[in-house]
């Protein structure tokens, strides 16, 4: 991999390399291993703790046990702990906002950073808006948002099933730092 798309995290600490092209999706791919990755030429970064894309786009890691690599599983435990509320168990929507399953099959990982972190307004027929609150400077939200993200996007594609995750890869020592520089920042 030669460069990341904006992390979460980057958001937070102020440090962004974005790519000029957003992110395409395919759908799942199995890995030379079994394991299901959104895309092709999926590695782990060991520097970050994560899974990505050839794009820089981080992405989820299923195993096929069904166990999930530690990033998508933090995504499960923070998408229940601040999104869920408003979008669903499981990101399958509710009728105060929209299934973020089914927005992840067309949105891209850089238009879902942009919208949590500068929220939205979308126009209802018949008058009514819907509003996403810009989540920025929610450091519960965007120091998770690569997690939030790539589970949601396991929902998504339907290789991350409801429910409580069958188990999870321990927790990369890379990750965490990058959880607590989030957090200092």
């Amino acid at each position: 991999m030669t460069f990341k798309l904006l992390s979460a995290a980057a958001v937070i600490t102020g440090v962004m390399l974005i790519s000029s092209a957003p992110t395409i999706w395919a759908g799942p791919v199995k890995t030379d291993k079994g394991a299901l990755v959104a895309g092709e030429g999926a590695e782990f970064d060991p520097d970050e703790g994560k899974w990505f894309l050839e794009s820089g786009a981080p992405t989820y890691h299923v195993q096929d046990n069904g166990k999930i690599d530690f990033l998508t599983y933090r995504g499960f435990q923070r998408y229940h702990s601040e999104c869920h509320v408003c979008h669903g168990p499981e990101g399958v929507g509710s009728t105060y906002a929209p299934a973020l399953t089914d927005s992840l099959k067309t949105m891209s990982y850089e238009d879902f950073v942009a919208v949590v972190a500068s929220g939205r307004i979308v126009h209802q027929p018949g008058g009514a808006d819907s509003v996403m609150p810009a989540l920025g400077d929610n450091k519960n939200v965007m120091c998770y948002l690569d997690g939030i993200y790539v589970y949601l996007k396991g929902r998504s594609d339907e290789v991350i099933p409801r429910g409580r995750p069958k188990g999870k890869e321990s927790k990369p020592k890379a990750l965490g730092e990058a959880e607590d520089v989030c957090f200092e920042g």
